[in-house]
């Protein structure tokens, strides 16, 4: 991947799920890429359990927050490379329209704030973005990278 290179993930509340994908691409990837988290519809505050868990696994967790869509949208917004839906709900819906064309897909993680499983939600967050971080970003195709960003959502699921 090329620096620059930029990640949104994206649920509902953007108070657990996202914001854990956003903290794993961000410490992971190195300089190579920057993740952003949102919500359609942002509770205002960061799970604590997410907090718990982030802090629990050596994470900083300085500055995150709970914040919509609508940052990251409109003329104005910086460019977005990828989007990574991690809830069914946020598929499903009818998202603003990104600059910079991105790729998206989606990963439906099951939402901790609900379960309580923030292990498992971290645990298969991991597990899918270090398998992206793998893939040779600039060799592939925008319908290439959406393909191979779905075959890791799908081999993880089968490992997890």
């Amino acid at each position: 991947m090329s620096t620059g290179y930029t990640v949104l993930v994206l649920c509902t509340g953007n108070s657990a799920r996202s914001i854990l994908g956003e903290v794993l691409i961000n410490e992971l990837g190195g300089d190579d890429i920057r993740a952003v988290s949102a919500g359609s519809h942002p509770t205002g505050r960061v799970n604590p359990g997410a907090i718990a868990k982030l802090k629990q696994e050596g994470h900083d967790v300085d500055g995150l927050e709970s914040k919509s869509w609508d940052r990251f949208s409109g003329n104005d917004a910086s460019p977005i490379d990828l989007v990574i839906t991690v809830c069914d709900n946020a598929a499903g819906e009818s998202c603003p329209i990104w600059n910079g064309a991105p790729v998206t897909v989606h990963w439906g993680i099951p939402d901790p704030a609900i379960d309580g499983d923030f292990d498992s939600a971290y645990r298969r967050l991991r597990q899918r973005i270090e398998a992206m971080l793998a893939l040779p970003f600039k060799e592939l195709s925008g319908e290439e990278l959406s393909a191979a960003l779905a075959e890791v959502h799908q081999s993880a699921g089968r490992s997890a």
